[in-house]
């Protein structure tokens, strides 16, 4: 496989979609209604999915790039929302927006075919290919529960 081809793959991974729902038209769609509710019995509503999402797709950016401004998000707490509501009726757009633009970040890495994918992040032992895996597994993982709390909310 030539380099282009394994770098539209990565895009591929971390636009989601293929074989699967992908995020962009999950979020557009999802009722407003919905979108601070938890099914009975289940861990998370649609917006503490959105915001986990986000925030961790941001903190591992962050700490890959090596931002000056870097710091930790604490663990686990930092990486959830304080309540399943959005805090205003703009949250969910702020947020939808945000995740874009650090997926687009992601995804202006790996169109820059002066960054090799391979090489160790500037202050880690991990690879720039690891740490944009790592985003697009655990976006593609919670996406997965998104479908399912929204079929689960929107099925009674």
């Amino acid at each position: 496989m030539n380099d282009k081809a394994f770098r539209e793959h990565i895009l591929n991974l971390l636009n989601s979609g293929d074989a699967h729902q992908d995020f962009d038209s999950e979020v557009d769609n999802m009722p407003v209604e919905i979108r601070g509710k938890r099914p009975t019995g289940g861990d998370h509503s649609p917006w503490e999915l959105l915001e986990h999402v986000r925030i961790a797709q941001s903190d591992i950016l962050r700490y890959s790039r090596g931002d000056a401004d870097y710091v930790a998000v604490e663990f686990p707490d930092g990486y959830w929302p304080a309540t399943p509501e959005p805090p205003s009726d703009t949250a969910w757009d702020e947020s939808v927006a945000k995740f874009r633009a650090d997926r687009d970040a992601y995804a202006s890495i790996v169109n820059d075919e002066s960054v090799d994918l391979f090489a160790k992040i500037p202050h880690g032992k991990a690879t720039w290919l690891a740490q944009i895996l790592l985003a697009a597994d655990h976006n593609t993982y919670h996406l997965g529960q998104l479908v399912l709390v929204r079929k689960i909310l929107t099925s009674k």
